[in-house]
């Protein structure tokens, strides 16, 4: 039973062992693991004291409580941290999604026929695609995408070959026959993993057909749909840029401004920069 008392003690004294292999977990996770080490703890502790001066006395010693004490007090230390990001990040996500909201709800107002009352409720933002309302994506066989190695997902069958279409038609000059095409893609697969490219490009030919207003609202979704991810810097950018056209200049000023806040080492930081200046942003 002793050398299970020291094995644990020796455990417990080294958490950030434990805690780097924990960089891919959630905050929730990291919280349970810090409760279950607190609870051995206790445990730890009400064995050594019922095993008396022999139990004392193979763990170190009288300063064996003291280590003791010393872990529990950064097991504390660590837990409340840890509510401190969460609460952070959820400051973060409310603020972020409400922010899309507001855009959505405006750039509704500048669409003709559109009705704010009935927009859907903002999907939370870095939250899980929404994609069942418009439609169901094929279910057939798969196959990778274009230039993907193992593990990468997979597309249904002739989703590669509709997205090829739609882009050959923008880079051909063919705006609106491509917005037409990526929107129509969009639909059919809304769970794509091209998505978001496929709705960035969607803006850029609306953006090209002059259709500013419903660009904007591609680049948006382009963005709140994976913040983080390759398109993400660009359709930040073009977003400030149409609502800048649409003479939204406040909020041009604001997204713009995230764009070097969020990616400053992104060359479109730069390039927002720059708009800023021209749009006399404080």
């Amino acid at each position: 039973m002793m050398r299970v008392l020291l094995l644990s003690l020796a455990l417990v004294a080294a958490p950030a062992a434990g805690f780097a292999q924990a960089k891919a977990e959630t905050l929730a996770d990291i919280r349970g693991q810090l409760q279950r080490l607190a609870d051995d703890l206790q445990a730890l502790r009400s064995e050594l004291v019922q095993g008396g001066a022999p139990a004392m006395q193979a763990a170190g010693g009288a300063s064996a409580l003291d280590r003791m004490n010393a872990m529990e007090a950064e097991l504390s230390r660590l837990t409340s941290q840890t509510e401190q990001v969460q609460n952070h990040v959820n400051r973060v996500v409310s603020d972020g999604t409400n922010r899309i909201g507001d855009l959505e709800f405006r750039l509704c107002e500048l669409e003709e026929g559109c009705d704010p009352s009935n927009l859907p409720i903002t999907q939370s933002l870095g939250g899980a695609p929404a994609g069942g309302s418009q439609g169901t994506a094929p279910v057939v066989t798969t196959q990778p995408a274009t230039g993907a190695g193992a593990g990468a997902p997979e597309l249904a069958v002739a989703e590669q070959a509709d997205f090829d279409r739609a882009k050959a038609a923008l880079d051909s000059g063919d705006f609106q026959g491509a917005a037409d095409k990526f929107t129509a893609f969009t639909q059919s697969y809304p769970g794509s993993p091209l998505m978001g490219d496929a709705q960035y490009y969607r803006g850029e030919a609306l953006e090209k057909t002059g259709d500013t207003a419903n660009a904007a609202r591609a680049y948006l979704t382009a963005f709140s749909g994976a913040p983080d991810g390759p398109r993400a810097p660009g359709a930040l950018l073009r977003l400030g840029a149409t609502l800048g056209a649409l003479g939204q200049t406040q909020e041009a000023c604001v997204t713009l401004g995230e764009v070097g806040t969020r990616f400053p080492t992104a060359p479109e930081a730069v390039e927002a920069a720059a708009n800023m200046r021209n749009y006399g942003c404080q």
